[in-house]
């Protein structure tokens, strides 16, 4: 009696750069879900940049991670000569990863693209460090180079595309994306729109990223004067824009309004002192440090609105949490955040504008409610349902498998 064969496991390759308790942001949730949702069917395999304990980051964000059953390879160079050439041209990186690669069946780059030697799943999940100048300007909208300087910068981009790259078997991020065989996910319609406005068309479509966090039913008052911000407190969140909103908005209603910034200080010594600066002067203004769990619910069902203020973000995870802990947020007009809330009257373009925005939702109850309730939907697009869909969607067409009811438990 024949007995039928054991289904072969495929085995997937899954690039990230560090599973690092000091530096976690988020981005960690996306390749650790997707190790989740594979390892009962599936070999799976991290390429890494650096050793990492991927099982004890798991264990933290509390994602079913099994340890045994997962394998790590790191791909980045530790040190000397290779690690300052991979730093300006990932050689060894790609050596590795294609070495990794020929025993794949399936290759996912979670952090942008990667060269595995075929084709892949890509996942776009920023905008800097692409490892093309060229795109750095466009993106960062620095002045286009003339003289010399251009003439330096063709010059460059010819002998790393023409020659160096090929030379040394690494594809660029402009072939990567040039090749219809790859599969391309960026995490957000902005990050879609200005990669495809640059390098033109391309095989993809938006992938938002995971957006887990679910509020309990608020144990505190929520307080209609209170404001608040989260996240990383770095330059690039533009905290002393925000003070400045609060402060031209108070000045325009005579509202008490107070200000709460929770997140951890110390990323960038001088923007430090300054906001500590800030607090000092406005007492108004308040540095609460970084909040969690309980403690992170509590402090977003205390306040009724939220601002936000980096206009480059690709998505923007602290928006999502904002629209689920029942906020209002007041965002840029640029980037992944305006996509989130979705509609123009809580997008801004100048400080101005957004002062406006936020004395209009304190002195005007029907339009408060309007947003309240628009606010309210948003909400559940980014819910933890809703990414399963999505992600038992991504998982079946990496797998070349019949999606699962999208109804099914995570």
């Amino acid at each position: 009696m024949n007995t039928p064969a054991r289904e072969k496991r495929k085995r997937i390759l899954i690039y990230y750069t560090r599973f690092d308790e000091s530096t976690l942001g988020g981005g960690e949730y996306l390749p650790l879900l997707l190790a989740a949702a594979l390892q009962d069917t599936c070999d799976i395999t991290f390429a890494l940049d650096f050793p990492s304990d991927v099982a004890r980051v798991a264990a933290i964000y509390g994602i079913p991670v099994d340890g045994s059953r997962i394998e790590t390879a790191v791909v980045k160079p530790a040190g000397g000569f290779a690690a300052r050439l991979d730093a300006f041209l990932p050689v060894f990186r790609t050596w590795n990863l294609k070495r990794l690669a020929r025993k794949a069946d399936v290759c996912i780059s979670t952090m942008n693209m990667f060269d595995f030697g075929k084709p892949a799943h890509q996942v776009i999940a920023g905008l800097r460090h692409f490892g093309d100048n060229a795109f750095d300007d466009y993106y960062l909208r620095r002045p286009p180079k003339t003289g010399l300087a251009l003439l330096w910068r063709k010059t460059r981009t010819f002998l790393a595309e023409a020659i160096l790259r090929p030379l040394l078997g690494v594809r660029s991020t402009r072939r990567i994306l040039a090749d219809p065989r790859e599969r391309i996910h960026p995490n957000s319609r902005y990050v879609f729109d200005t990669v495809r406005s640059f390098y033109g068309p391309f095989n993809g479509e938006v992938f938002l990223p995971p957006t887990l966090a679910e509020f309990s039913a608020p144990r505190v008052p929520r307080d209609p004067l209170k404001i608040v911000s989260i996240g990383r407190v770095h330059p690039q969140k533009r905290i002393p824009d925000i003070v400045a909103v609060v402060e031209a908005a108070r000045a325009s209603t005579g509202l008490d309004l107070q200000l709460h910034v929770a997140g951890t200080l110390g990323h960038d010594a001088a923007h430090t002192a300054l906001l500590r600066r800030l607090a000092g002067e406005k007492p108004w203004f308040h540095l609460v440090g970084p909040v969690f769990g309980d403690a992170k619910e509590d402090f977003l069902h205390s306040a009724t609105y939220a601002i936000h203020a980096e206009r480059e973000e690709p998505f923007g995870i602290s928006v999502t949490e904002y629209l689920k802990a029942g906020l209002v947020p007041v965002v840029p007009d640029m980037g992944g955040t305006c996509e989130i809330v979705d509609t123009p009257d809580l997008s801004y373009a100048t400080i101005p504008a957004a002062a406006d925005i936020l004395a209009r939702l304190l002195r005007d109850d029907a339009f408060r409610s309007r947003m309240q309730a628009r606010c309210a939907e948003r909400a559940k697009v980014y819910s933890r349902e809703a990414y399963f869909g999505r992600q038992r969607a991504f998982v079946a067409e990496l797998l070349g498998t019949p999606p699962a009811d999208a109804s099914a438990a995570p």
